[in-house]
């Protein structure tokens, strides 16, 4: 059986892969749509991350595949319903980066309410900010508020619990007797009263129709003033425009964004100047840990299909 894998993955599990099957590994190749195309014709499984658009012409060009392998959880880079008309299996890596997103967030709402560690500069140049600095916030005491409380906001949820932070948790597909809730830790709320009432309000949900500019102006602007959204979700969840004029004008007070709706994210002068805003390339999810443990799961469950 033929491999091709064309997104980064650990080296160990391509090693794994190679033990039982011929294999083409070359991370670059998704910035070559014509050439994967070619390669993709002679594939039995295909290995992509958030990158490759399993969809219109490579798909069809998919005459041999049987499954295709995930790096990640999100979806919506795959035509789910095309892979599987054509009898293609798609299996993510559910639950194997997790850990990474929920620390990520933490971090973030960590360093956003507290807002001192962009000084180095400054003070190494013999600036002491003292003053401007010496009104960040404790995380301790504060609410998270989550939209989307799958496996992902659950761990978030445990983590930032231990640091003394209250959760809230909106899910479309949770109501108050979802056994996620059934502990009492984390109080199931709705959609308006997580965006309204939450110090940190934090996005779980796939880019589907109904999230598709969810965080519109109209809806930063009813989020809490001083509060901090962070996005570690998809980009088209957050209108980019409206953050940053709610950075601006103060009603936010910080924000972290680690998905772009056009990604890589091309020059954006509205980002420009504003205050408090943390940038990431889509590596929430992506540390050495979990890029192990994404690999291998996947590794080993192309090989149970592949036997």
């Amino acid at each position: 059986m033929h491999i091709l894998i064309c997104e980064f993955m650990d080296g160990r599990a391509v090693d794994r892969l190679r033990a039982a099957h011929d294999v083409s590994y070359d991370p670059k190749l998704v910035d070559d749509p014509g050439a994967l195309r070619v390669a993709a014709a002679a594939a039995d499984a295909l290995v992509v991350r958030n990158r490759t658009q399993v969809r219109g012409d490579l798909l069809a060009a998919l005459a041999r595949c049987k499954v295709v392998g995930r790096l990640g959880v999100g979806l919506d880079n795959i035509d789910v319903a095309g892979c599987q008309a054509r009898g293609m299996q798609v299996i993510p890596a559910t639950g194997a980066n997790a850990l990474s997103v929920a620390e990520y967030v933490v971090t973030a709402a960590l360093v956003l309410l507290r807002g001192a560690w962009a000084s180095t500069a400054e003070v190494a140049a013999g600036g002491w900010p003292r003053a401007t600095l010496s009104s960040g916030r404790e995380a301790a005491g504060k609410t998270l508020g989550l939209i989307g409380f799958g496996s992902i906001g659950q761990l978030t949820a445990r983590l930032a619990r231990s640091l003394g932070l209250e959760v809230i948790a909106f899910d479309a597909l949770m109501d108050r007797d979802h056994p996620a809730f059934a502990d009492g830790a984390v109080a199931c709320a709705g959609l308006a009263e997580v965006v309204q009432t939450a110090d940190v309000v934090s996005l779980h949900v796939p880019l589907v129709d109904s999230t598709r500019g969810m965080f519109d102006a109209a809806r930063i602007a009813s989020m809490k003033r001083g509060a901090v959204l962070i996005n570690t979700a998809r980009g088209g969840i957050v209108d980019e425009l409206a953050l940053a004029a709610a950075l601006k004008r103060g009603h936010l007070g910080g924000a972290a964004l680690d998905v772009f709706a056009t990604e890589p994210l091309a020059a954006a002068p509205h980002f420009d100047g504003c205050p408090n805003l943390l940038l990431t390339p889509h590596i929430a999810g992506v540390s050495a840990e979990s890029n192990e443990r994404v690999s291998l799961l996947i590794a080993d469950k192309l090989l149970e299909v592949l036997a």
